[in-house]
């Protein structure tokens, strides 16, 4: 997410610095210190300014910068810039409230050995302890994990921005994003879903002007619980609903991995309605769902076999 020298170059940068004070105070090389000052401002977190000959370097008004620097104020005998590296971001960002290792484990798709030496870390610098095996802040540490929450919808929007400008983001983890934009997004990462991508499984449905992406490093393509996901991220009414139903119903979407995309995005009540519904066909009491025998005749329009 970020690496040592950006983390260090954050905790010390004030306004109007040069890049050459800010090589001096951290011992490094101009062009080394010139690369990450670079990197910083790519993302959002720092920009500069010409002065003469001169370019000054300006934290930006983002509030993860802001969060950062009055913790390294307030706790200056941390060397928070050794202490975030690895996946302890990633950890932070799932730490919203008391959690075991298995629980950061699972939100953070790790390994227990790696989430318990990030914890480690963090209790042996008094920064979180345990109680009944459920890991804490301490005191106002817990603005780390707003550090962390913040960065990361920083770092998103910068990447969301250099391909869509008025693009907005749906929703969000450490390492992915939904967002609606106006225009077509081909580039590396963005994954087209919502209604165009029911094409891919043989549904035709009328589209928007709008058209929907997930971003994502690791994801090859959008599966069919994915796609129902989204669909119902993008909007939770009837007819987004009835096209989920149509997907499930059409592709036998498997049902253990929807439920588990459900809960990587919060979405277990709306998937469970979903699969009762069919299960009961239409023996649901929600006026979000169409009535049976209405859903019956938009499943013969699309060539849907209920059976």
């Amino acid at each position: 997410m970020l690496r040592r020298i950006e983390l260090e170059v954050l905790a010390i940068v004030e306004r109007g610095d040069t890049i050459s004070e800010l090589a001096t105070k951290l011992d490094y090389s101009e062009s080394y210190l010139s690369r990450a000052v670079t990197d910083l401002v790519e993302k959002g977190l720092l920009y500069t300014e010409r002065d003469g000959r001169r370019k000054r370097v300006v934290p930006s008004d983002a509030r993860a910068v802001e969060i950062y620097q009055d913790l390294v104020r307030q706790h200056s005998h941390i060397d928070f810039s050794e202490l975030l590296t690895g996946k302890t971001l990633e950890v932070l960002y799932y730490f919203d409230q008391p959690r075991t290792v298995a629980d950061l484990a699972a939100w953070t798709d790790n390994y227990r050995n790696t989430v318990n030496r990030v914890l480690k870390r963090l209790r042996n610098r008094g920064l979180v302890g345990t109680i009944d095996s459920q890991y804490q802040f301490n005191g106002d540490f817990d603005r780390l994990h707003e550090f962390a929450r913040e960065l990361a919808h920083r770092l998103h929007r910068r990447r969301l921005e250099s391909v869509a400008p008025n693009g907005t983001i749906l929703w969000e983890d450490h390492g992915e994003f939904l967002a609606q934009t106006q225009t077509e997004v081909d580039a590396e990462g963005f994954h087209e879903t919502g209604l165009a991508r029911f094409a891919a499984f043989d549904l035709q449905f009328l589209l928007t002007s709008h058209r929907y992406y997930v971003y994502s490093e690791d994801l090859g393509s959008v599966s069919p619980a994915e796609l129902c996901c989204h669909t119902l991220l993008i909007d939770n009414d009837t007819r987004h609903r009835s096209y989920c139903l149509l997907l499930i119903s059409h592709v036998d979407v498997d049902e253990a991995d929807l439920r588990e995309q459900a809960a990587k995005y919060g979405l277990e009540d709306e998937i469970d309605a979903l699969i009762r519904y069919l299960d009961t066909r239409g023996e649901v009491d929600d006026d979000h769902f169409p009535e049976w025998d209405e859903f019956q005749e938009l499943a013969a329009d699309y060539e849907v076999d209920l059976a």
